[in-house]
């Protein structure tokens, strides 16, 4: 009896979480946002998590229910929606509230002035947006000054009485984007707002930065600062404030972005685009109401499962990033060798399929050709340009030359490589047969002395080498953004390789970065066992903080080469984050279409509960006719990825075209599912040093801008 009331009560949880997710998609319709916007994604995703702990299971048949009725019941218009959120606005003098709350209702709701503050006592506005009731409560400007904090408390405590009998759903604090301030300007402040409401605020805060439309400053290049980059620098100071004042090392707010100027740029419906393409005014109000919504829902379960214990479901603390872990486990990992193997050249360059470069009958030998005495570069300007094209033409057919020497002779080599340690497994008997076989004989190196003095003539010199029976390596971590006068140092980073039983190449790596705030450690082992010729399987172990969490994950990968122009690579991962456990599969393949052209295919999928990430990748390489001696190659490449209510997919084209003998024209372009994308060119030269004089051109341009500036 008791089992079936439980089921009765978990059933109507569902369809009130149901009720609520549909309500959500109401939201974002009635705000012209889809489904695959960034804070619906995770408001669903989290609503998903709440229904798998009632038994549940949010698949994307449910999703794409639940967006139908909303949909339906959107256009019908007949079902009002049961929805209203109350604002609560905070932040320092002048930054911008009044107009940001003019913004999101379309119309005057409390005067304005860009010289002076105009809000001098706490008020509210009631008004409807897009056909959703909104409260929004301002406050007057606070001062982050010392001397102003008895100021702040007088205005807070108002505030306190103000929402005494109507609490707000959400927190909005205001700073300015264009405001560079360091960490600890306006700790007085966020000190103040903490001690007068408590630690509990800043857990349902979203940090709002006006202005958002200014211009990046200036970086120390003299280059102006991308704009993500500023954005996200300017976010992480405010936030790294508000967590030393609340002391919560693991709150992280969410941050948005504002811009009220009338010269704002707009779409063709008239709402304001920030330049990173961000329409911010339904950003921002779906981003209130998915907190509350959230907090809905939270309720909902602590009402039923209160006396379990159950975990808050509106702000997980250890929600495993599906989309982070799948890309860990589709990137390869890197091959180990013994340290005999180490000085060799890689499969992939002396293939098999290479037998028809290296192997050109109309082609002379390297030591077929006639002397040749290279010329000085003095000697070179002598001659005539018809002289000089002749001399370069001929040199790079003897480098061409001696370089199919090289791969041919390492060839050979391995191949008697290969043949002695067959003869190591077979009988003495065999062995030596074998060996007379191959032509092979065993002969002792002479340890020739070493003279008093280099001489680049003597033999002995060109065979020397440094033996480091140490292989422990350590080297610091340096912070390329790091501030003047400071030596960029952040941690320190070891690694060190070894052998088991001198057939299991084994490596460990470890890194450690302490700031004054926090301290972060990395760590991976990786070991690989060959099993024959063909098949290699490579196990890692690392441990890596994600967002706010430490994640253990231990992967294999398996490398088949069954045919001779096919490689294949299965691999498992299991990953624990928290108490949460994500598993994982993937299939790699490498096809050798013909001795230019190479395809590669990736795919995986990793899940954790009822949900699942997967995302694959095709690569096609094209290279140079005489490759590996032409330096021309080519890369094309498409990647996607799709998890619970999101979508990500680019292309990526790389391209290396030589113009000279030792000049080499390359780009690259690249787009993404947004429409965002980068183009860039580069040139790479060693014989025309005068086009560094073309990195002159911006120095000189700044110079001269600053030197009519302060004419001016």
């Amino acid at each position: 009896m008791d089992n079936a009331v439980k089921n009765v009560e978990s059933d109507e949880i569902r369809d009130k979480l149901e009720m609520i997710r549909v309500k959500s998609l109401r939201l974002a319709h009635r705000l012209g946002l889809t489904p695959s916007n960034d804070v619906v994604a995770q408001m669903l995703y989290r609503l998903g998590l709440a229904e798998q702990l009632q038994g549940g299971h949010a698949d994307a048949f449910i999703f794409n229910r639940a967006w139908a009725m909303a949909e339906q019941l959107e256009l019908a218009g007949q079902e009002p929606l049961d929805f209203s959120c109350t604002i609560l606005v905070l932040g320092k003098s002048g930054v911008g509230k009044s107009a940001t709350i003019n913004s999101i209702f379309d119309q005057s709701m409390f005067g304005t002035d860009a010289f002076q503050a105009e809000t001098n006592k706490v008020k509210d506005a009631v008004g409807s947006v897009n056909g959703i009731k909104v409260r929004v409560i301002d406050t007057p400007g606070l001062s982050p000054l010392w001397s102003d904090q008895q100021h702040n408390r007088k205005i807070l405590h108002s505030v306190k009485r103000f929402i005494g009998k109507s609490p707000p759903d959400i927190v909005l604090y205001f700073d300015r984007l264009n405001m560079h301030d360091r960490d600890f300007v306006d700790m007085p402040l966020l000190q103040t707002i903490n001690n007068a409401f408590g630690p509990s605020i800043w857990l349902n805060a979203i940090v709002v930065l006006t202005h958002a439309a200014s211009a990046p400053p200036e970086g120390p290049n003299g280059a102006a600062t991308n704009y993500n980059t500023y954005v996200n620098r300017r976010s992480a100071v405010v936030q790294r404030a508000i967590r030393q004042a609340s002391q919560n090392v693991r709150l992280m707010n969410p941050v948005t972005l504002v811009e009220n100027h009338s010269a704002c740029t707009t779409n063709t419906v008239g709402q304001k685009v920030l330049p990173n393409g961000l329409v911010w005014k339904p950003y921002l109000l779906m981003l209130s109401f998915a907190s509350k919504i959230l907090d809905e829902a939270n309720e909902l379960l602590k009402s039923q499962n209160g006396a379990h214990g159950r975990p808050n479901i509106a702000r997980p603390s250890r929600v495993p990033p599906l989309p982070y872990i799948l890309i860990s486990l589709l990137r390869s990992i890197p091959k180990l060798k013994l340290f005999h193997e180490q000085n060799v050249i890689g499969d992939q360059t002396l293939d098999d399929d290479l037998d028809e470069s290296l192997n050109s009958d109309d082609e002379l030998e390297y030591d077929e050709l006639p002397p040749f005495k290279p010329l000085t570069r003095a000697q070179v300007a002598k001659l005539s340009k018809s002289l000089q094209k002749a001399y370069y033409d001929e040199l790079e057919y003897r480098e061409k030359l001696y370089m199919k020497k090289q791969l041919r002779d390492m060839k050979q080599w391995r191949m008697m490589k290969k043949w002695e340690d067959e003869a190591k497994e077979l009988p003495s008997d065999h062995s030596n047969e074998l060996m007379k076989e191959t032509g092979g004989e065993a002969y002792n190196v002479v340890n020739l002395p070493i003279p008093a003095s280099f001489n680049s003539d003597d033999p002995v010199h060109r065979y020397r080498f440094l033996d480091i029976s140490n292989q422990l390596i350590a080297m610091p971590v340096q912070y390329s953004g790091s501030w003047d006068h400071d030596d960029g140092y952040a941690g320190v980073n070891m690694n060190t390789s070894f052998e088991v039983i001198n057939k299991v190449p084994m490596s460990v790596t470890g890194q450690i970065k302490k700031d004054k705030k926090e301290a972060l450690f990395t760590m991976e082992v990786t070991g690989s066992v060959k099993h024959d010729e063909k098949k290699e399987t490579t196990l890692c172990f690392d441990v890596q903080p994600i967002e706010r969490d430490i994640a253990y994950t231990l992967r294999s990968d398996t490398k088949f080469s069954n045919f001779r122009r096919n490689k294949a690579t299965a691999g498992l991962s299991v990953t624990r984050i928290g108490d949460a456990l994500t598993a994982g599969v993937k299939v790699e393949d490498k096809i050798m279409v013909s001795r230019r052209a190479l395809v590669a295919m990736t795919g995986g999928a990793t899940a954790y509960g009822g949900n699942v990430a997967y995302g694959g990748s095709l690569e096609a390489t094209l290279r140079d006719e005489i490759f590996p001696l032409g330096r021309s190659i080519t890369t094309m490449s498409f990647s996607m990825m799709k998890w619970y209510c999101g979508f990500a997919s680019i292309w990526n084209a790389k391209s290396q075209i030589p113009i000279g003998r030792l000049t080499d024209l390359f780009g690259s372009l690249n787009l993404n599912n947004r429409g965002e994308g980068q183009v860039s060119i580069g040139l790479k030269s060693s014989e025309h040093p005068q086009l560094m004089l073309v990195g002159l051109v911006p120095l000189v341009s700044k110079l001269l801008t600053m030197f009519f500036r302060y004419s001016d």
